[in-house]
């Protein structure tokens, strides 16, 4: 599986324009991006980094990391994703990176996201989908959710048995048990719940571009 990401990742640098700034995403398949962008990095300008993680490796193989606000729209974003349907429509948020991943999402011209054949699903909603929430508002949003859909949320932990605390200072609820047959409705109804930062479902703004690590890589 680790050889598969490599191999997205390095078909992925075939995207990259000489003297611009890339959009970076985070998790281990983004990792392998970033080895290679490091071997390329006096072509770019920069990075706008999802996480405080990539802003570490991308630092640790000379990349200077820009801030978006100063940086403008962007060419390129690659990332990676927890699922991915036919329709290039993604769950993310496994890393906690969300947020900050749909906002540069939003900002790219294009979307490359590159993942493993194990990522591909017919209908999103095996892997449990990421809701960033407001602390306080964390039992309110979980209510909602169950109310709204057929999905029960938990509240990620981490080993020391507290909450995940995420970049942004916030909470994550993962939603198990739903079959996310209209992703594009479902993440419009979640982002109207008072509370909710993000959603993990990047369907109104998908992936313009996938890349499934093998040998050859497959791109669809």
């Amino acid at each position: 599986m680790s050889e598969a990401k490599r191999q997205a990742a390095e078909k992925a640098i075939e995207y990259v324009k000489d003297g611009s700034v890339i959009g970076v995403g985070t998790g281990s398949t983004v990792a392998y991006f970033i080895d290679a962008l490091g071997r390329i990095g006096d072509r770019i300008k920069g990075a706008i980094s999802s996480s405080e993680q990539s802003t570490r490796l991308l630092r640790e193989r000379g990349i200077e990391v820009v801030d978006l606000n100063a940086a403008g729209p962007l060419a390129l974003y690659v990332d990676g994703a927890d699922e991915c349907d036919p329709q290039r429509r993604l769950i993310k948020g496994g890393g906690a990176a969300l947020t900050r991943e749909k906002i540069i999402a939003e900002a790219s011209t294009q979307f490359v996201c590159i993942i493993d054949a194990s990522k591909q699903v017919d209908v999103l909603g095996r892997f449990p989908l990421p809701v960033e929430v407001i602390p306080m508002a964390r039992s309110l949003v979980a209510r909602e959710i169950i109310a709204m859909t057929a999905g029960q949320p938990v509240w990620r932990q981490v080993d020391d048995g507290k909450g995940l605390v995420t970049d942004n200072g916030n909470y994550i609820l993962d939603v198990h048990g739903l079959a996310i047959t209209d992703p594009v409705a479902l993440e419009r109804t979640l982002n109207q719940i008072p509370g909710v930062v993000s959603v993990g479902l990047f369907a109104r703004r998908p992936a313009d571009v996938v890349i499934v690590g093998g040998q050859p890589p497959q791109v669809i």
